[in-house]
């Protein structure tokens, strides 16, 4: 929980927006081309890179969906986890672990030139269908209880004393 607090209080970290349909549509063509990427491509590192954000931006896009903007990727995938629950047993702790681990990836392949992974194409794929089935199947109430959850959060880190 400190994490996501940490989030929450960074100016570019965890912050309610308006809902942007426009931009979340494209979050999602721009994993789907990720992945087409990921797929077509002979680096592993190149790989990596596009498998890590195959699966960021189908997340990111749902985040945009729900009118929640973060800028630091740490703080994006720590909303998987303390959001996990409010899709509905859709996605699991697991997910968030998966999200993680392919971010190390990704920086180890791309900026400590380590040995690139071998990436599982099934894995990505599904998580990103996931995070594409949520998008088109969230209610409206789901959206506004998640951004009661968030705002109140927000709300009681930047004023400790409001909810006294």
């Amino acid at each position: 929980m400190d994490k996501i607090n940490w989030c929450c209080l960074q100016r570019d970290g965890i912050n309610l927006v308006e809902s942007n349909e426009n931009l979340a549509k494209k979050y999602l063509e721009s994993a789907e081309s990720d992945f087409n990427e990921m797929k077509n491509s002979n680096s592993l590192k190149w790989k990596d890179i596009t498998a890590y954000y195959s699966c960021y931006n189908s997340f990111y896009a749902l985040l945009q969906k729900i009118g929640i903007k973060c800028e630091i990727h740490d703080c994006t995938i720590e909303l998987l986890r303390f959001l996990i629950h409010e899709f509905g047993g859709k996605m699991l702790p697991m997910d968030f672990e998966f999200l993680k681990e392919l971010k190390k990836t990704r920086v180890d392949a791309q900026y400590y030139l380590k040995e690139p992974a071998s990436i599982d194409g099934k894995r990505i794929i599904n998580f990103m269908l996931t995070c594409k089935d949520i998008y088109n199947h969230i209610s409206f109430d789901e959206i506004q209880k998640i951004r009661k959850k968030i705002g109140d959060l927000i709300k009681e880190l930047k004023n400790p004393q409001s909810t006294k």
